[in-house]
């Protein structure tokens, strides 16, 4: 089938195009073209910018797919533009949500698609406009005008994402461990957790090309391995050979030291992060997120190795400060004699 990927050099996206090729898709990516060298000869690019509405429409006027993956949809006004650019020139659309979308604390654990009700708190921009995609996406539905399925990953790594760890500090993971000094966990870090791996997200997305059981639902794609989010660490410290040092601060604190980068601890990850996948397995027989915690993360210790990946020593900077601040409260109880 003619498969177009809005995107495509993401780390999930990146996945969805290589397995799409697998399956004998004929696979074109629209992207700003940067990244375009990582991919196979067989896949075919449009380069522009999706937010040039009249460039994106022009590019896309004589275009015609039998599926539309749209993994750069972050908004309702996002997924609208996406929809009408293509209308009547693409059999099925598949969007990606995300399960940040659900409104917290959840109503069934693991959760449960159909059990859930959407974000309607702007608190936290990213999930709320993700939920706003999805009620605009049924409201298409409900009306029958677009064939539509909707994928929720949960937190997920691979090649090239930049989301490792509490700080998403990435390979100052490994540094940090190696050189004896803390890491930073959020709360008592027994939230439990199924961390997911690109490659086996990348299946669920292809997988409803062309899936009439899939048209106008809503699925998790996620790995079912439970954790806890100490076992993040643990298992990086496993494969380095060190014992890491991890230190405890409340999601709330550390949400008010850095919003920008900690707001997401807050409202999203001191939940439960198990999710059921019974609904995608029904409707995609033989899905399986098969790549364990240490196999994923064996694999970007990997790459951090073959890139030469450099420490971010404005985040390391950053940790060392957070976790002194630690230390310098425990010692103050300590002198306090309670």
């Amino acid at each position: 089938m003619k498969v177009l990927v809005l995107g495509g050099t993401g780390v999930i996206s990146r996945s969805v195009v290589e397995h799409a090729l697998t399956k004998g898709h004929e696979v074109t990516v629209f992207n700003r073209g940067s990244k375009n060298h990582l991919f196979a000869s067989e896949v075919k690019f449009i380069v522009g910018d999706k937010s040039n509405r009249e460039q994106f429409r022009d590019l896309m006027k004589e275009q015609q797919f039998d599926a539309v993956i749209d993994m750069i949809s972050f908004d309702a006004a996002d997924a609208e533009f996406t929809l009408d650019a293509f209308k009547g020139r693409v059999g099925q659309f598949i969007f990606c949500s995300s399960s940040a979308a659900y409104q917290r604390p959840f109503r069934t654990i693991p959760t449960v698609e159909d059990a859930e009700e959407l974000c309607d708190d702007p608190s936290f921009p990213y999930a709320f406009h993700k939920a706003e995609m999805e009620r605009y996406l049924r409201q298409v539905i409900a009306r029958g005008e677009e064939d539509i399925t909707i994928i929720r990953p949960s937190l997920t790594y691979g090649i090239g994402c930049a989301n490792l760890g509490v700080l998403r500090q990435n390979v100052n993971i490994v540094h940090r461990m190696r050189a004896g000094k803390p890491l930073l966990m959020f709360g008592d870090g027994t939230v439990p957790w199924s961390f997911s791996f690109a490659p086996d997200v990348a299946k669920a997305f292809v997988g409803a090309v062309g899936n009439k059981k899939m048209i106008g639902q809503s699925y998790h794609a996620t790995s079912e391995e439970v954790h806890i989010w100490q076992d993040l660490y643990t298992e990086i410290g496993k494969l380095v050979g060190v014992e890491p040092n991890i230190v405890h601060l409340s999601s709330e604190l550390l949400k008010e030291a850095n919003p920008a980068l900690f707001a997401h601890l807050y409202y999203e990850k001191c939940y439960s992060g198990l999710f059921d996948n019974r609904k995608l397995k029904r409707d995609l027989p033989g899905y399986k997120a098969d790549i364990s915690l240490s196999s994923g993360l064996s694999m970007l210790l990997d790459w951090y190795e073959r890139e030469g990946h450099q420490v971010d020593k404005e985040k390391d900077f950053l940790e060392d400060q957070l976790t002194g601040a630690y230390a310098e409260f425990c010692k103050q109880l300590k002198a306090m004699n309670l």
